[in-house]
């Protein structure tokens, strides 16, 4: 191994007791990733850790781990000529890293189309009566808009890690959203509850008083 680095909340020194350990190394080449990754899987089941799943992004090859107490432990390698920092959340233990690209972060206008994608097939799957199908995308409405939530306030969207410091007042909006029961109608008032909090986030994305905000209230809509 030419270079490590500590990665995530442990990097930057906001790590707590549930705090996974992020490490990332960089080696001689493309050759030696399997090799390092499987030395470590190797030491870290000798202490109680099993394999939970691999993942590749952007050159590194990623294995996730979990030790008994459900520590995580993620161990990330790649080739030295790609071994540096894909976030903000990189420490440098040893050796050196390059300058990499970071990847763009999610805009508020792909957020808000994609929501709209997925508020269409919730109500199209409520009145096909694929009542699990529509709760689906329900989620990931609600997870699109409060994402949304979260560029609008400059807190991290990604994987929910600002929903709990967005305002009360979204994150009752939010709630409310939520469906108590899988029926048609209870799915129905979700989705036109989505539809508030996903309107009362779209900002400067669109006028809310516009033919979208019609159109999606078409989808909520009981049909006669």
């Amino acid at each position: 191994m030419l270079a490590g680095a500590e990665l995530g909340s442990r990097a930057t020194g906001d790590g707590d007791q549930w705090s996974d350990l992020d490490l990332s190394f960089g080696v001689v080449d493309e050759g030696a990733v399997a090799e390092v990754l499987a030395d470590w899987t190797s030491r870290l089941r000798e202490l109680g850790a099993v394999h939970l799943f691999d993942i590749a992004n952007l050159g590194f090859e990623y294995r996730v781990l979990l030790f008994p107490g459900n520590l995580q432990v993620d161990i990330s390698v790649a080739p030295a000529d790609q071994f540096g920092a894909l976030g903000p959340k990189f420490n440098l233990l040893f050796g050196e890293a390059v300058e990499r690209t970071r990847p763009e972060p999610a805009t508020a206008p792909d957020a808000f189309g994609l929501a709209v994608h997925h508020a269409v097939r919730a109500g199209i799957c409520i009145r096909r009566g694929k009542l699990w199908q529509a709760e689906h995308w329900l989620h990931e409405l609600r997870d699109l808009a409060l994402e949304l939530a979260c560029l609008r306030e400059s807190l991290p969207a990604r994987e929910g890690r600002g929903y709990d410091q967005l305002p009360a007042e979204t994150l009752t909006l939010a709630a409310g959203s939520l469906p108590a029961r899988l029926e048609e109608a209870e799915l129905l008032r979700s989705l036109d509850r989505s539809i508030d909090l996903l309107l009362s986030q779209a900002g400067d994305t669109l006028d809310p008083a516009t033919e979208w905000s019609d159109r999606l209230r078409e989808l909520s809509r009981v049909q006669s």
